[in-house]
């Protein structure tokens, strides 16, 4: 179970408070806050072995090179990867992304197809168009109905030997929707496609077997996770990573150079040119070790209990739809209130120390699908209370009276 009092003295910045109020961090789908326990090994790593990794004999180097080494292992046991080398450091979901999205440029040819789905954040769509446009490949995209489900029938008419890749994500950031990705790699696989996962909303709940999974390709953000910005991972099939060529060129990613020739590294270290954010990485260890020792059944168990308590509670308030009604989604409820901009509300709210996401969350299509300009999104951490529901219904309620 979740000790919540334990947990939130964890948190520093939940002691502060916004407008004079009481701090109500409702944004937990654009970045999670951070323990201390995170941000002590962060000050940790530049007061006490500041250096740059994998280069140097001298004791810093070899110090900050075991501890980025050690939190690589952490991450690849935390996502169960058959290899420590099949996790790439990167700056991001979104540098992943580009990363397998540029490297596959020279497989593709005219005529291939691309399948995504129409819930994808804008960096799961960009990048495969930009690779569409390179290549000559065609994109297709699995459509969703009412729920915010995506139509698996759909997806299996999508389906053929033209499938070179399918990318989809495990969880909506703006509807709370979670895929049934292993149905989806599994009948990619049937036709011989690679299967990339955007786990960025997914890993901060749920805690993916990737092995099992089978999946060829999954990416996250450290900053979801408790961790900090500008650290990401890239996993890949090792036989899959071995056939890409890099994706950046510089150092750390050479095995030899001359002007006539470069050889390039060995996985992981082929793609990742230059020097990574190295407290960063250290840190989201750290954060890894934290969340496991909550455990990631108590944290999905809590959050479902918030989500079950703050939808009832938010369809009480007239006029107020939610966006986004899957049977199977995350602690992610998106909202608007009859005739009022979510802006507007976002920014009154915000008065009261309420700090939600308002707008279209990089996922214009779902907006536009529902013909509506953006959502209200409250996403709920394990962090978050009932009662600071109970802050979000009475301060929408006097948004409301004051926008009627």
């Amino acid at each position: 179970m979740i000790d919540i009092k334990k947990v939130r003295a964890d948190f520093p910045i939940l002691k502060r408070k916004i407008n004079g109020k009481p701090l109500v961090y409702l944004d937990n789908a654009a970045t999670s806050q951070k323990p201390q326990v995170v941000i002590d090994s962060l000050v940790d790593y530049y007061t006490n072995y500041n250096a740059n990794i994998h280069r140097g004999v001298h004791t810093l180097s070899q110090l900050a090179t075991d501890a980025f080494e050690q939190a690589r292992i952490k991450i690849q046991k935390h996502f169960n990867t058959k290899h420590n080398y099949e996790i790439i450091i990167t700056s991001g979901t979104t540098d992943s992304i580009n990363l397998v999205a540029t490297s596959f440029t020279q497989f593709l040819q005219k005529g291939d197809e691309i399948i995504i789905s129409a819930m994808e954040h804008h960096s799961n769509i960009v990048p495969w168009q930009m690779l569409c446009q390179r290549t000559g490949a065609i994109l297709k995209v699995i459509p969703i109905n009412e729920n915010g489900e995506l139509i698996l029938e759909e997806y299996d008419n999508l389906l053929s030997n033209k499938t070179k890749l399918v990318f989809v994500n495990h969880v909506s950031n703006a509807l709370g929707t979670i895929n049934p990705i292993k149905k989806i790699i599994d009948k990619a696989h049937k036709f011989g496609a690679s299967v990339l996962i955007d786990g960025a909303q997914s890993s901060p709940h749920i805690k993916p077997d990737l092995q099992a999974l089978d999946v060829d390709f999954y990416v996250a953000s450290a900053h979801k996770l408790c961790g900090p910005t500008g650290v990401g991972i890239l996993y890949g099939k090792e036989a899959l990573l071995n056939k890409l060529p890099p994706y950046q060129g510089g150092g750390e990613m050479i095995k030899q150079v001359t002007f006539e020739k470069t050889t390039y590294a060995d996985l992981p270290y082929k793609f990742e040119a230059g020097t990574p954010n190295i407290a960063g990485v250290i840190a989201f260890g750290v954060a890894l070790d934290y969340l496991n020792e909550l455990g990631f059944d108590n944290i999905a168990a809590y959050e479902n209990e918030l989500l079950v308590y703050a939808t009832k509670k938010l369809l009480q308030i007239e006029g107020l739809k939610i966006y986004g009604t899957a049977k199977n989604k995350t602690s992610v409820i998106s909202f608007n209130i009859a005739n009022i901009h979510p802006y507007d509300i976002g920014t009154i709210i915000d008065k009261l120390g309420i700090e939600v996401r308002t707008g279209h969350h990089c996922a214009q299509p779902i907006m536009d699908f529902y013909k509506i300009p953006g959502t209200v999104r409250a996403s709920f951490s394990f962090y978050n209370t009932f009662k600071e529901i109970d802050l979000l219904v009475d301060a929408l309620q006097k948004a409301k009276a004051m926008l009627s």
